[in-house]
């Protein structure tokens, strides 16, 4: 779901299918209201502090980043969104200036006193300051922290040290030399760096005067110059979202490829009508998918992010339109989409973690013996293609040539490891146990809803064929999320999705020093992070 889909009210499900029934998009147009059905709760809306995909999607409508994405062209192409332009680059791609356009103004809050508060370059070198500051936490520190910017790993020592982040000391990689310029120099050539400012949930602007007013629930008060500003929130049920009475004049101005016949009749509908093109958005948590799907056939929500698994077959048999669904005003557009779904282990964990031979060739084992293709029929209803890698498809470095021949299905070898290594039946129960004797069980965690217990099931019917114990880990996605970084779970299936063509963002799951941030599964090998 893109920040484009809530300035529009409409928008494509990851697994194909358009939400726009006629009907119903009349009475959007009447009201101006999209409502929106999210199958996982939000955790928060400070952009410092998150990083999953339903809270960066109401974040990423809220807050703006320099630049932004035309999102009808391809190859991608850049746009300034706050900015004046694209950015001045030089020293071979170390240097980047940006010029921000003036009059454009934060959503009104009590943190300003009444006054109207025009936004900076001061207010963006604030902002990502904010990641570097160790209270905060940020899941994303890693990103800005192997981005090299001058001066900033020095200020994070010294915050380190002191307990207290000077956001007042200036360095020298991250400047406001005037009230509408932005500079940042970095230690090594970066060509993609400013896609990190095309992303409107992580290098969206925030205030000072807002952080400090709200202090600690700062989670809970996102403040910024984009199209929305939130107005309601029931954590885990319910959010409003509502038009920005002093958002700009801003138009819609897509430029779709040349040849492209559908982008072309979107762009032509909509080119030069006033953004957002809504007035209100609500937003609705419905975590079991049978609720979620028929609140969407009853009308209840106007759109949702994905048709849940389990009704694609019924939705769109064979990839086409079911007629009942094509006769109530349903378009359907399948493909590939930039995201990988995966499950780590956590190398910490001292069951399924470690570097030893035997604890690689046990991570092997259970490797050859899950049944991926299983996987794609049974939990992603064919809705879903084995990937080789980390690297997701229009992404930089993805190969759609490549084999890693890594996720081979080969039960015989498994069991065959596990013997080599020491991982048999000691005590004759009919499960293995460990080299040194002790007990070998998994726990896989997983939500308390639908699709979590059919991941269970797969899992104990894979492991139970290897005669390897599975255990359960029960918890909503916030909770989960928490866990997950401070290294609490031993096995945890999810997602990622690509925020930019940049395919390196998918490789900072597994860089070391991601630890507790984005790299879940806290590998830490030394010759892939490379030197520092």
């Amino acid at each position: 779901m893109h920040r484009r889909d809530f300035l529009l009210g409409s928008g494509l499900s990851a697994a194909g299918l358009a939400a726009a029934q006629a009907q119903q998009a009349q009475q959007v147009q009447q009201a101006k209201t999209l409502r929106y059905g999210f199958p996982v709760a939000e955790t928060g809306f400070d952009p410092a502090q998150i990083n999953d995909l339903y809270s960066r999607t109401i974040v990423a409508n809220i807050l703006e980043a320099p630049y932004t994405y035309d999102y009808l062209a391809r190859p991608v192409a850049l746009k300034p969104c706050t900015a004046a332009a694209l950015p001045e680059v030089g020293d071979d791609y170390r240097t980047f200036t940006i010029r921000l356009r003036p009059g454009i103004y934060f959503a009104d809050d009590p943190a300003f006193g009444g006054q109207r508060r025009e936004l900076t370059a001061a207010d963006y070198v604030y902002s990502i300051k904010r990641f570097f500051d160790p209270r905060t936490k940020s899941p994303l520190y890693n990103t800005f922290e192997r981005a090299g910017i001058l001066g900033m790993a020095g200020l994070r020592a010294q915050a380190q040290k002191t307990g207290r982040f000077d956001y007042d000391r200036e360095v020298e990689g991250l400047r406001a030399p005037d009230r509408y310029t932005l500079q940042v120099r970095l230690q090594e050539p970066r060509p993609r760096f400013v896609n990190l400012l095309a992303d409107h949930a992580v290098a969206g602007a925030v205030a000072r005067e807002v952080v400090e007013f709200h202090g600690d629930a700062i989670m809970q008060h996102p403040v910024g110059t984009g199209p929305f500003r939130l107005t309601q929130w029931r954590r885990s049920s319910r959010l409003v979202l509502e038009r920005n009475p002093g958002y700009r004049p801003d138009f819609y101005d897509e430029q779709p490829a040349a040849g492209d016949a559908a982008a072309a009749a979107i762009a032509g509908r909509l080119r030069g009508r006033r953004l957002p093109m809504v007035d209100r958005v609500e937003v609705y948590i419905v975590e079991e998918s049978q609720p979620l799907w028929l609140a969407f056939l009853n009308g209840e929500h106007d759109l949702i992010g994905n048709v849940p698994q389990e009704f694609v077959g019924t939705a769109a048999p064979d990839g086409v339109l079911a007629p009942g669904l094509a006769r109530r005003g349903l378009r359907i557009d399948r493909q590939v989409v930039s995201s990988i779904a995966f499950t780590y282990f956590n190398m910490d964990d001292p069951v399924v973690g470690g570097y030893t031979p035997p604890q690689v060739a046990l991570r092997r084992a259970l490797g050859l013996a899950w049944d991926v293709e299983e996987e794609i029929r049974l939990l992603w209803h064919g809705q879903a293609v084995l990937a080789q890698g980390p690297i997701p498809p229009r992404t930089s470095g993805y190969d759609p040539a490549w084999v890693s021949g890594m996720n081979v299905f080969d039960r015989p070898r498994a069991k065959a490891l596990l013997d080599t290594y020491g991982f048999v039946d000691r005590d004759g129960d009919g499960w293995r146990e460990r080299p040194d004797g002790s007990p070998l069980v998994l726990e896989l965690a997983s939500a308390p809803d639908r699709r979590g217990r059919e991941t269970q099931q797969l899992w104990k019917r894979n492991m139970d064929a290897v005669g390897i114990r599975m255990a359960f880990r029960y918890g909503q996605w916030p909770e989960l999320l928490r866990q997950a970084r401070a290294g609490r779970m031993m096995l945890w299936q999810l997602g990622n999705s690509a925020s930019s063509p940049d395919g390196g963002e998918f490789l900072d799951l597994v860089y070391g020093p991601n630890k507790g941030y984005g790299n879940f599964s806290r590998f830490d090998l030394p010759a892939f992070n490379g030197p520092g």
